[in-house]
């Protein structure tokens, strides 16, 4: 972390204008759930137009020209395990270095073998959907009955079998005052890492389970006392969390709203007081900078929030559209307009851009989702 002469906030000197840290492809929109705030809409079959065996390989083989270190390969979908070739594809990847991680869904396919089998496969990391810490509001999401124990029960066995698990969680009015709780049920079956996706309404994403700025506020505070549990805490379309991780660590003032209250409350009523140092993210990362995301049919986005097409990896190399197209540029520069624009954090943060493309049709304006003023 560091402060430039012009008094912005800077999240380090990592060159993403020359390779992302990510790399998430979406290589299937098969899915045998239906969120309700899926990005990908996902169906029961595969869409026409998914990238063939082949061009998967060579995609593969694309995230390698960025050269080392290599950006870090996440098989995402729908569900990654309904692609038959999935295995194959992580062991080409495996074999030049590039670190590979998945996101399955909790479904009848993410059984027993074949969590033994990804743990055997050279996959680093694993990320399980958990949206709430009760049958009724997890369930109430994913859309499946009995869905919340078997998620919580995978959870286990993924830590187990000796893979790094994240636990991703969608903050949403249906499921914010269970934050707490989720919290604890990360500490109880030891995963390593939660992160938090604050809603963009796209896909089956709706508008009005989204939080106030206040309230993500409130949330972000919530999450930096969470991080003192022994799991590492970031956020995905909320990077102004690393705006209240810096001003908490400079011994900044504390939320004081009712609904960080009630959190913080509950969070110390189900699990103690603090365990460790905080371990949140601040990596300055951002949709487009650092991130970069591969639809199912090969289309580049800057990510899976942000519908912005760039070009497609069956006309020209990832590495090319990454570095080279003039509205990444632009993100990664900072170029902002309104708040983000003259905000001393929009290096190390720069609001969602995603957000910011959903409500003004702009990719450059500012966040309407954080409640900073300058």
């Amino acid at each position: 972390m560091s402060v430039h002469p012009a008094g912005r906030v800077s999240g380090g000197t990592v060159d993403f204008d020359e390779r992302p840290m990510l790399v998430f492809w979406e290589t299937t929109r098969a899915c045998a759930l239906a969120c309700r705030h899926c990005r990908a809409s996902a169906t029961l079959e595969a869409m026409p137009g998914e990238l063939t065996h082949d061009e998967g390989l060579a995609l593969v083989d694309q995230v390698a020209a960025f050269g080392r270190p290599y950006p870090i390969l996440v098989l995402t979908g729908g569900d990654c395990l309904l692609r038959p070739d999935l295995f194959e594809i992580v062991a080409h990847a495996t074999s030049l270095g590039i670190p590979t991680a998945l996101s399955p869904s909790v479904t009848p396919s993410l059984t027993p073998a074949a969590i033994e089998r990804i743990a055997a496969s050279g996959v680093k990391a694993v990320s399980i959907s958990l949206d709430g810490a009760s049958a009724a509001t997890h369930e109430g999401v994913r859309g499946i009955p009995g869905h919340f124990p078997k998620t919580v029960q995978a959870i286990r066995d993924l830590v187990a079998a000796g893979l790094t698990v994240q636990v991703n969680t969608t903050v949403m009015r249906p499921t914010v005052e269970e934050l707490a709780d989720v919290a604890q049920i990360m500490v109880e079956t030891g995963a390593h890492i939660w992160e938090v996706f604050f809603l963009v309404h796209v896909g089956r994403g709706v508008s009005e389970d989204e939080l106030t700025p206040a309230e993500n506020d409130e949330v972000c505070h919530f999450l930096y006392d969470a991080s003192h549990y022994g799991f590492i805490v970031r956020t995905v379309e909320a990077p102004f969390f690393r705006r209240v991780v810096v001003e908490r660590r400079e011994g900044g003032p504390v939320s004081e709203g009712p609904l960080y209250t009630r959190l913080a409350a509950r969070l110390i009523e189900v699990a103690g007081g603090p365990a460790s140092r905080p371990s949140a993210h601040t990596a300055s990362t951002r949709d487009g900078k650092g991130i970069v995301f591969v639809s199912h049919d090969g289309e580049v986005y800057p990510a899976g929030f942000l519908p912005l097409p760039l070009g497609s990896v069956r006309d020209r190399g990832l590495a090319e559209i990454y570095r080279d197209d003039s509205q990444l540029r632009d993100i990664r520069a900072a170029r902002f307009f309104g708040r983000c624009g003259v905000c001393r954090y929009a290096d190390l943060c720069g609001g969602s851009r995603a957000r910011a493309y959903a409500y003004s049709g702009d990719v450059l304006a500012e966040d309407p989702a954080c409640v900073y003023k300058i």
